[in-house]
């Protein structure tokens, strides 16, 4: 473990949680020192949200030590860590949306005299708060249901910051940002860790641990496999080998020579997929894509760019304002998924919890739901034709664990992102379109979801992909549209592009022609 010359202000010992059949923590240590940024690494499953559960107080760990300042302690409940000076930011924000910033910022110790709430005070200390974090902008009043992603983050961070806290532990808090919005995530850290305040920052995504961390722990199978590693040196392929248990090349699978159509060895393919002059008002406009069975198009673009717009306008979910789509040269009723899903479209969306799974559900109907139509038998579902149709997909995806019947809640982020996929390919889509499609995947996962993705489109799978992670763009499409305020500015074959050229484009690039 790299020494930190500073004392710990939080030490786990030998941690160990057990649940029914599974060994979720097996004697983690983990330290922690004051104003310092120390990552958390480790596979979906590692054991990660378990850990931060014993440290939030949520769950009671079997055995082990935790001490604080040196002084032994036991985190009995959220109150009580949030007492002792322990916040947690969850990835999928706890905020009411029905409530106003200032509100969710003292929900639970809102300032009284009396027993009657001084909702000035709050609106003013809230204020004062988010003056802290660099956003003086919002309003202490609104709603948090009017904020923005980003702007839901910092009411978070402001909640935090509402009690005496010296511990912040931030889940996965850059997933829903742009890389404008990280930075300022960055900079607020930054403030926070020269004040004194330790961070505890689970990320998937590497290069932000080496742009913001001090140090890492790396957890596998319940285990600390690594700790103290240094953030800004520790080789790439040491951490992911430390995550998976295996050597994973960190790259993209190879694309097919874009010089094998030009040899007249085999004809080019009619587009599969047409969008002709496809606009949303206040969204995005004049969008065109021509789409060939076996080509991945990439969408890069700020969020806001409209891109996730274009691809929930392209299978219905959105009625355009102006243009049309056209599958094999047939134009689709605007503003109708069934209509999509009948002409062979499928949609991975982004929030794939809230929008792509049926999470009581299990594997099999997550996988059926959209062809369950083929298993109809006058009225009736043939269970068994389901069970097998389903178990037939998800094999060929590798999804794992290969329990039909396991509620789809169980699987790690990327073998639920797996089960979206499987639906489509049981349903026999030709035009897949993919929305973050590794958002909250770790990165072993990330790498057998790009040679799914990649094998699918050598079949012939038509794919437009969305994502906020420009080299995952890059790696993954044959093609990129780069989007800026809701028009295409640029288009190349991805080998003639970088990221800072991208970049660059989605900044300050002027619309092409």
């Amino acid at each position: 473990m790299a020494p930190d010359p500073r004392p710990p202000l939080l030490t786990m010992s030998g941690i160990t949680k057990s649940f029914p059949g599974v060994r979720a923590l097996d004697g983690v240590d983990l330290e922690v020192a004051p104003g310092e940024v120390h990552c958390l690494l480790g596979q979906n499953g590692a054991g990660k949200s378990t850990l931060i559960k014993v440290l939030a107080g949520a769950h009671q760990p079997d055995g082990g030590r935790v001490a604080w300042n040196g002084e032994p302690v036991r985190l009995r409940s959220p109150s009580g860590a949030v007492r002792l000076g322990i916040a947690t930011i969850h990835q999928e924000l706890d905020l009411v949306e029905g409530l106003s910033v200032a509100e969710n910022a003292y929900l639970g110790h809102e300032p009284a005299t009396a027993g009657f709430v001084r909702a000035r005070a709050a609106r003013t200390a809230t204020a004062a708060l988010l003056e802290r974090l660099g956003h003086p902008e919002i309003d202490p009043a609104r709603h948090v249901g009017g904020l923005s992603a980003a702007q839901r983050q910092i009411v978070s961070m402001a909640r935090a910051l509402s009690h005496d806290v010296r511990l912040i532990v931030m889940d996965e808090p850059s997933a829903a940002l742009d890389p404008d919005e990280v930075d300022n995530l960055f900079r607020i850290v930054a403030g926070l860790t020269a004040d004194g305040v330790a961070v505890l920052y689970i990320s998937h995504r590497l290069e932000e641990i080496r742009r913001i961390g001090d140090r890492v722990t790396v957890l596998k199978d319940g285990r600390a496999v690594a700790r103290g590693l240094p953030a800004a040196t520790t080789p790439t392929r040491e951490i992911v080998a430390l995550m998976t248990g295996r050597d994973v090349p960190y790259a993209f699978p190879d694309r097919p020579d874009p010089h094998d159509h030009a040899s007249g060895a085999e004809p080019v393919p009619e587009p599969v997929l047409t969008v002709q002059g496809l606009a949303r008002q206040g969204e995005f406009e004049a969008f065109d894509l021509a789409l060939r069975p076996g080509e991945i198009v990439g969408l890069a673009g700020l969020v806001g760019s409209g891109r996730s717009e274009i691809l929930e306008t392209v299978y219905g979910a959105r009625r355009p304002t102006a243009g049309r789509v056209l599958v094999d040269g047939r134009p689709l009723r605007p503003g109708s998924v069934p209509a999509a899903v009948r002409a062979g479209i499928g949609l991975a969306p982004e929030e794939r919890k809230a929008q792509g799974l049926l999470l009581l559900e299990s594997v099999t109907r997550n996988v059926s739901v959209s062809s369950l139509g083929r298993f109809s038998r006058a009225g009736w579902i043939d269970r068994a034709a389901e069970r097998a149709a389903a178990r037939t997909a998800t094999r060929e995806l590798s999804l794992r664990p290969d329990h039909p019947e396991a509620p789809v809640r169980t699987l790690s982020g990327g073998n639920q992102q797996k089960a979206v996929l499987a639906r489509w390919l049981l349903r026999g889509c030709r035009v897949l379109l993919l929305d973050e499609p590794t958002r909250g995947v770790d990165v072993g996962a990330r790498a057998e979801l790009y040679a799914v993705v990649r094998r699918l489109a050598d079949e012939g799978l038509a794919v437009l992909l969305v994502s906020s992670e420009v080299p995952e763009v890059l790696g993954l499409a044959d093609r990129v549209l780069v989007l800026r305020e809701g028009r295409v500015v640029h288009e190349a074959p991805a080998r003639d592009l970088d990221e800072h050229r991208v970049l660059d484009l989605v900044m300050e690039g002027s619309p092409a022609a």
